[in-house]
């Protein structure tokens, strides 16, 4: 697949965005193409460090360490099936460039040309491992409302956000289960 030139208006929109936002090719690997500063607080990762890579490198920290995310895995690969659903939420653990472990609350979006044709993913971060139920509200407040003001610039470009702000629901006992997951890994990490 030929590699797409992301738009100015969309490139600022992602920088100027307050919440953690990727965008990955839709090809073989889903490669990072874009990322805001967000991200890069979020992650400790620089943008050169993490663009033309999938992000599934952050589920592996710097030192080796992998943390059972089975079933967050299980849903992306659903996701990321032609006739998969539109958009998926699910919390995995993740590891910051500095090797400490958080739980991150991913919601990804297929972007589709006109034709049907899924040419961009877009995903969103949220680090729920310490979050209070507030912050959580907040973010998912923001997060309607990026994607709100998304359609307009991607409806420019013959490209349509997939799926509903449904998906953006609280799933308060997915989020307690991968906390758990985290504070078994912090327990048992050998730093």
């Amino acid at each position: 697949m030929p590699q797409l030139e992301i738009d100015r208006p969309l490139q600022d929109f992602f920088q100027k965005s307050s919440i953690a936002l990727a965008l990955a090719h839709a090809d073989a690997d889903n490669h990072l193409a874009l990322v805001n500063e967000p991200f890069c607080k979020l992650t400790g990762y620089d943008s050169s460090d993490v663009v033309g890579r999938n992000c599934r490198m952050l589920q592996t920290s710097p030192k080796g360490t992998h943390a059972p995310n089975d079933e967050a895995r299980d849903k992306i690969h659903e996701f990321l099936e032609a006739d998969g659903p539109a958009t998926v939420r699910t919390p995995i653990v993740n590891f910051r460039k500095d090797d400490q472990p958080f739980v991150n609350l991913l919601f990804m979006s297929k972007l589709k040309a006109g034709s049907g044709q899924v040419r961009y993913i877009l995903a969103s971060q949220f680090d729920v491992s310490r979050a209070h139920a507030h912050l959580l509200q907040a973010y998912d407040l923001e997060l309607g409302d990026t994607l709100a003001k998304i359609k307009p610039l991607l409806d420019d470009h013959n490209i349509m956000i997939e799926g509903t702000l449904a998906t953006i629901a609280n799933s308060t006992t997915t989020i307690a289960q991968a906390k758990l997951t985290l504070a078994e890994l912090e327990q048992n990490s050998p730093y």
